[in-house]
């Protein structure tokens, strides 16, 4: 059954979309390092606890999957800054230019 779950898990990794903008600080990059510590044997890593991984694993589906932001959708794409989805962003990338955010210095 471990090597279901290890299967499961090496699925979702490839699948999770690595975020460029965010070097030392992307989500995905963080799951796939969990996970490679987790199975360190592989398929015949033994698991402690079957039931807290399967439950890891589907709370971390619901993330990649947007289930939560598909379930209860934004009425608008701002906040009450009015700051764009796009916007908001840039100024969150690791490496944004110094030109963005000296343009939303007041955002900061």
């Amino acid at each position: 059954m471990a090597a279901t779950r290890y299967r499961r898990f090496l699925k979702l990794c490839e699948e999770w979309p690595v975020e460029e903008t965010k070097r030392g600080r992307d989500l995905g990059a963080v799951v796939r390092q969990r996970v490679a510590q987790a199975f360190r044997e592989g398929e015949s890593t033994q698991i402690a606890d079957p039931a807290t991984c399967d439950q890891m694993y589907e709370s971390l589906v619901r993330i990649h999957t947007n289930f939560y932001k598909n379930k209860y959708p934004r009425l608008k794409d701002t906040s009450f800054t009015g700051v764009t989805v796009e916007e908001c962003k840039l100024v969150l990338a690791s490496v944004a230019s110094s030109k963005v955010k000296k343009g939303l210095g007041s955002y900061q």
